[in-house]
């Protein structure tokens, strides 16, 4: 009687699944200028909505004139989501944008 090497041969395989959360990106709250805004309207809602010092406010106030757009807050999404509402309030041009990796 021939027996077929795959019957003679058992190889038991052992699948391992593991599961790994990888931390939430963050999430960026953006300026983008306008051409109606006041800047010293615009450093003084930075001041109001984040708490920021004047000088930091004053710094973003001028990259969004410059630049047209600036980065003015990270960090989870819920909270950059109020932020975004809070200077949309304002009549600030805001918008979400998930950050780098």
């Amino acid at each position: 009687m021939l027996v077929s090497p795959r019957a003679a041969t058992k190889e038991k395989i052992k699948t391992e699944t593991r599961t790994q959360t990888a931390p939430a990106r963050p999430w960026n709250v953006v300026v983008h200028d306008d051409p109606i805004t006041l800047m010293t309207y615009v450093t003084r809602v930075f001041m109001q909505v984040f708490g920021y010092q004047e000088s930091k406010a004053r710094k973003l106030m001028l990259e969004v004139h410059k630049e047209g757009r600036s980065v003015v807050w990270t960090g989870g999404r819920e909270q950059a989501e109020v932020y975004a509402q809070k200077l949309q309030a304002h009549h600030l041009l805001t918008v979400l944008e998930q950050a780098d990796a």
